[in-house]
């Protein structure tokens, strides 16, 4: 196919344009101001602290200079970048990272999908607002009572004379083993698995929710005609309708594939379990806020942020191929 030749406007056109597009702007002026206050914000707070980016390529400390003649004389280029791969925990913060997130992925991803579709279904009102209220409440306890929870929960005796957490007594009662959900092993995975699904799920829900709010009942009630039951109208009317969500909301996951919850993992770690639960926001703050080493923790969390784009563009390109109209 002959590509189509680009036409050349003249210099009277290029200012008639112009022209029109300036009286758009001081016709919507107070539109535009409107959206000053954001635009502010995203320049003060996300675009001009990316200056900071450049601490990675440095030995930067806490007493170190950013500007001024001193600003290269610790310039150490890609040393912070190559320490932290040919560190000997970097692969085992890998691993700890991509369980973690891979879990929550797989498990706790599709739940809030679940959760909508069955509130969806509820017909008696009132009961079902009851519901989604008790399910979105866990989602403003904060963390750190989660955590004195799970922790009273799952926790063994320290002593033979003393008791442990209540499932740990259940589980040792019933299989008579003691569960250490606190300890070295794979169990600190389900742990933080189970206090993402509690605590998030029905907070997932709101934008599902909105979604199915959206669908036609007109396609319901033709379906009705045609025979359908309630299953058949779920597969071939309500997930085509919310796949679109479903597809936005899984590339914007793919993009904190890295980002595991500091809060939460900091607060559940311990000596015991710190081989399995280090992961790169744990080390970040060790590196960085602990010790000083503002060059080097600069370093990976720039690696995060690298990585994160390379996720959500390549699943964003899938979406596209896939018959999607992907996030951009």
């Amino acid at each position: 196919m002959a590509k189509a030749k680009k036409v050349e406007l003249s210099v009277e056109e290029k200012a008639a344009i112009k022209q029109k597009r300036w009286a758009q702007i001081k016709r919507d002026k107070w539109m535009y101001l409107l959206l000053l206050p954001g635009f502010l914000y995203f320049i003060v707070f996300k675009i001009v602290p990316m200056w900071g980016i450049l601490i990675s390529f440095k030995d930067y400390g806490a007493t170190s200079k950013f500007f001024g003649a001193a600003f290269t004389q610790d310039w150490v280029g890609i040393g912070n970048f190559k320490s932290f791969f040919l560190d000997s925990s970097f692969l085992q913060l890998l691993r700890n990272t991509l369980i973690i997130s891979g879990m929550n992925i797989v498990f706790f991803f599709p739940l809030p999908i679940i959760l909508a579709l069955l509130l969806n279904e509820m017909k008696v009102q009132w009961y079902k607002k009851v519901i989604q209220t008790l399910v979105y409440v866990p989602h403003f306890v904060s963390m750190v009572v989660i955590a004195s929870i799970t922790f009273m929960l799952v926790k063994m005796p320290s002593s033979s004379a003393q008791s442990g957490g209540a499932l740990f007594e259940i589980v040792k009662n019933l299989t008579g083993k003691e569960m250490n959900a606190l300890g070295g092993g794979f169990a600190i995975y389900w742990v933080l698995l189970i206090q993402n699904i509690w605590k998030e799920t029905g907070w997932g829900t709101i934008i599902f929710l909105a979604a199915l709010a959206g669908v036609d009942v007109e396609q319901y009630e033709a379906a009705i005609v045609d025979g359908a039951n309630r299953f058949q109208q779920l597969i071939y009317i309500t997930l085509p309708a919310i796949l679109g969500t479903i597809v936005t909301m899984f590339i914007l996951r793919m993009g904190s594939v890295l980002d595991t919850g500091f809060e939460q993992i900091i607060l559940m770690q311990n000596t015991l379990n710190r081989e399995k639960s280090e992961t790169f926001d744990t080390y970040v703050y060790q590196y960085g806020r602990v010790e000083g080493n503002y060059g080097y923790s600069t370093a990976v969390g720039l690696f995060k942020s690298v990585i994160s784009i390379i996720c959500i563009q390549t699943a964003n390109r899938l979406a596209k191929k896939a018959g999607q109209d992907g996030l951009f």
